[in-house]
């Protein structure tokens, strides 16, 4: 037979919109041959919903939409849904997969519901039973849900750091292997291992679970389906690259990357091809292949693929269709612009400078040579008058005393309070600039350059900033070079340089990784190498700033953790590390 894996981009609870998409997809999976459309984890409603399934009206009207699809499909599906809990205790939903054919339906529920970083399926949903394997057209599937097919011992190796967030701890969470009940209870063996999936993106994790499906379906000998959610929601990013692999482990194709596709796989011949009418996004700075199927591409550009789709998707769900954005002439700021014009079209991007007193103008000619690059609208507007104003307001308090970081937070907030003025007469979205490492040690001011709707680089460490711009200008400039050869400053006092009050950012970047993405100890990190006063300084920055972070705009996640829900510390607390 041919199957058609499909990875769309729901819209949470636009049941309308996401049943009509998921109609088009499956006659054209029909007019391709295909006598099954499979469909990624709990398609109908989009993933995460959220305490949105704590609402009886959403619960009925994703029950229409399932009702309206199952009529409507021209084929047999198999899709991600939420189904009734019938059983007297527990939750009252679970997370399935149903297949529906001309047979009758059918359902099999995740067994393995995650609680780590991001993920919070336990709030929702109840386990559920050890599932066997289902039959169509003479074929045995085995069904499963997202981590339902990673809890398996015997390829916890596979599991390379970045497979799983690496909050989850060691490889196997779970108490059962889903996989090997499936195989167990399928006597002959399965036909075809098929796992429905929404796995959110963050660096290095495309490449841990390719590699460790073609363990899972070498081990098994079988052919392996693995079909993945795509787009931007709220802060996390779905990459879609579905993937199939045959018997031997082999892969035989990978889905686009942040964007809708169908793949096509005949398991007579065992062919597969992605289909033609993938919907891939126009690119305005640097085109990029539709069938890409490699996994050697360099993070840099992934990434910013990555923040491209979640900004796009952010606005469009959310009905923004222009950003403004304060340029500056730094670094972080000519980054977010780039992803911005790339994600809208540089006709929706408004950029504006708001030079103070200490702002030189090398930096407001780096910050029209980026608009002039990028093609966006390019505007000045002064805040020195209103600084000066400020200042003589206050100077009744302030009378003989020095200047310090209030006259610094001072600038800030007249940029963000005109910014947010500018977004709200015109109906724009603010974007805000700041970058990861700014943002873990409070290098940044509430209410200031914080200001905004979305963080769009907020989960970018410095150091990396630096590599995406690099991969911008391979071609041509995209980002000033002297915007990336300066060295880094707010410009908010005079000859202000960002490392007379932090380590250098090659430092710091390095530091933060190991204490906020892997853990380690402080007393590990400072055996590394680094210095104890400065491991000390920037863990008790982290530490301090947690009443920042958690006031600032939502921000795209692309590393392992990510500032956001993800993350849980308490703000109020006082427990310090020995070392």
């Amino acid at each position: 037979m041919k199957i058609a894996a499909i990875q769309v981009n729901p819209v949470i609870g636009d049941f309308p919109a996401n049943t009509s998409a998921m109609l088009d997809w499956i006659e054209t999976a029909r007019k391709a041959g295909c006598q099954l459309a499979i469909f990624p984890e709990m398609a109908v409603s989009g993933y995460p919903p959220q305490d949105l399934l704590e609402r009886p009206a959403f619960i009925a009207a994703h029950h229409d939409a399932v009702r309206c699809l199952q009529e409507k499909s021209s084929i047999a599906i198999l899709f991600g849904s939420i189904t009734p809990c019938t059983a007297a205790a527990g939750k009252p939903l679970h997370n399935s997969a149903t297949l529906s054919s001309p047979d009758g339906e059918f359902s099999v529920h995740k067994q393995l519901l995650p609680t780590y970083d991001v993920f919070d399926e336990s709030r929702y949903f109840e386990p559920g039973p050890p599932s066997s394997p289902l039959t169509f057209m003479g074929k045995q599937l085995g069904i499963t849900i997202c981590e339902d097919v990673f809890n398996d011992p015997d390829l916890a190796d596979s599991l390379i750091e970045g497979a799983r967030n690496m909050s989850a701890g060691p490889a196997t969470l779970y108490r059962c292997n889903p996989v090997q009940n499936l195989f167990e209870k399928s006597g002959s063996g399965l036909d075809l291992l098929i796992n429905i999936s929404a796995s959110p993106f963050h660096a290095g994790k495309p490449e841990a679970k390719q590699t460790f499906f073609g363990q899972l379906s070498s081990r098994y000998k079988t052919p392996f389906i693995y079909v993945n959610q795509v787009g931007g929601q709220d802060s996390l990013i779905f990459d879609g690259q579905s993937l199939i692999f045959d018997s031997s482990g082999n892969l035989l194709v990978k889905a686009p990357r942040f964007s809708e596709a169908m793949l096509v796989y005949d398991t007579a011949q065992n062919t597969v091809r992605i289909h033609e009418s993938a919907q891939v996004p126009n690119h305005h700075l640097r085109p990029v292949p539709a069938t890409e199927t490699t996994p050697t591409d360099a993070p840099a550009e992934i990434i910013f693929e990555a923040l491209v789709c979640g900004t796009r998707d952010y606005l469009n769900k959310c009905g923004f269709h222009k950003v403004v954005i304060g340029l500056s002439g730094g670094i972080d700021s000519a980054l977010t612009a780039a992803i911005a014009a790339e994600a809208l079209g540089p006709e929706n991007v408004l950029g504006i400078a708001l030079p103070s007193p200490y702002t030189s103008p090398a930096s407001i000619e780096d910050a029209r040579q980026v608009a002039v690059n990028l093609g966006i609208s390019f505007k000045i507007l002064p805040i020195g008058d209103i600084f000066a104003s400020h200042l003589a307001t206050l100077a009744l308090f302030f009378k003989d005393l020095k200047a310090d970081v209030t006259e610094q937070n001072i600038q800030a907030r007249i940029r963000g309070n005109l910014l947010m003025a500018i977004a709200n007469k015109f109906g724009y979205l603010l974007l805000s600039t700041g970058n990861k490492s700014e943002m873990a040690v409070g290098y940044c001011t509430l209410y200031g350059d914080m200001s905004g709707g979305l963080a769009v680089i907020s989960d970018v460490p410095k150091m990396l900033v630096y590599r995406i711009c690099h991969y911008l200008n391979e071609h041509k400039e995209i980002i000033p070079h002297r915007t990336i050869s300066k060295a880094p400053t707010a410009e908010l006092a005079p000859n202000q340089k960002d490392q007379d009050d932090l380590p250098p950012y090659e430092i710091l970047d390095q530091i933060l990784e190991l204490y906020l993405e892997k853990k380690c100890p402080v007393a590990d990190i400072i055996q590394r190498g680094f210095a104890p006063d400065v491991v000390q300084d920037v863990v008790r920055r982290v530490t301090i700033n947690e009443h920042k972070r958690k006031q600032a705009p939502m921000g795209l996640k692309v590393t392992s953790k990510a500032f956001g829900y993800g993350r849980r510390y308490p703000t109020t607390q006082n427990f310090r590390e020995n070392v």
